[in-house]
């Protein structure tokens, strides 16, 4: 099963209007304050670091491109079309590769892993975007491309998240400007609980093997020049511990 045509669409539309400087997406923050930091706490995890490495959800290219210089074979998949054209755009030099990726259809996640093998897989703040009934689709996907060797870094919103951006959204003078074209292509953020996300890796067949917090930097600011950054949690699992 894929996802809606609404959701689909919702993205393609959010990502050709999207600009192109860096960080000019609200969760576009530099790979120094993202990627960096994540794999800081899932490389010591690797069992087979060799293994290419998914980026699932790779809007436009900016982790991927990072993560392309620490890994031999990076691969960047996303729902949207038009952000995968724009990663494409973004690394003139392939240091990674880029296609078009519905998570939530068994068929295409198979598909992959028939190419890769094996992979090590990177997903950050994706879950809380997915319809709700994909988001275990889109865990099991994470599941059939790691196959035996490979683990996940997967990174969320806590379910604290939630309140600081509907404050955002809700403020006196409407939300961050980066923010608002999120909200006006109908990508509300939802709600994954934390105690959610175990049980989706568990019921996908996969071990968590390490978890914990810290905040997810965006690129806005408050109004008195304060990044903003949001709770966030993060995992790393596999097939067996």
């Amino acid at each position: 099963m894929s996802v809606t045509s609404r959701y689909r669409e919702a993205w393609e539309g959010f990502w050709r209007e999207a600009p192109d400087g860096p960080g000019e997406v609200f969760w576009d923050a530099g790979p120094e304050r993202t990627a960096a930091v994540h794999l800081a706490l899932y490389e010591p995890h690797l069992t087979a670091p060799g293994l290419p490495l998914v980026d699932l959800g790779c809007g436009n290219g900016t982790q991927t491109r990072y993560l392309a210089d620490r890994f031999p074979r990076v691969i960047g998949v996303d729902l949207s079309t038009a952000a995968v054209d724009l990663a494409r755009r973004a690394d003139p030099d392939g240091r990674a590769t880029y296609r078009a990726l519905d998570a939530a259809d068994r068929a295409q996640a198979e598909a992959l892993h028939a190419d890769l093998g094996d992979a090590n897989v990177y997903v950050r703040g994706v879950l809380h975007q997915c319809e709700p009934d994909d988001r275990q689709r889109l865990v099991d996907t994470v599941a059939t491309l790691l196959g035996e060797r490979g683990r996940v870094c997967l990174v969320e919103l806590a379910e604290a998240a939630r309140p600081v951006l509907m404050g955002l959204a809700q403020g006196p003078g409407g939300p961050p400007a980066k923010l608002a074209p999120v909200l006006r292509h109908g990508i509300a953020p939802g709600e994954v609980g934390d105690a959610a996300v175990p049980r989706y890796l568990r019921a996908a067949g996969l071990t968590l093997v390490a978890e914990g917090e810290l905040p997810l930097v965006t690129t806005e600011h408050t109004a008195d020049g304060a990044r903003i950054e949001l709770p966030s949690r993060w995992y790393v699992a596999g097939r067996t511990a």
